[in-house]
């Protein structure tokens, strides 16, 4: 499954920008509803650890920003 890129926001103001496959995302989305401890969340540049009690957002971003031409 193709992987898009997610924005995880803290309660704090930090972003953390990932990787994800839609299945990934899902499981993540679960996890956020229980919102208990610490979460493993494995993405295309490796495991990110993340404590649900302090994830305010998450937000797909529409595609891949690109800096340059295109032909």
């Amino acid at each position: 499954m193709a992987a898009g890129r997610v924005e995880i926001g803290f309660s704090g103001g930090q972003v953390v920008a990932v990787r994800l496959s839609d299945d990934k995302v899902k499981d993540l989305r679960k996890s956020l509803d229980k919102a208990d401890g610490w979460f493993d969340l494995e993405t295309e540049d490796g495991e990110v650890a993340l404590d649900l009690r302090e994830v305010v957002f998450v937000r797909g971003a529409p595609g891949e920003h690109r800096i340059g031409f295109t032909g």
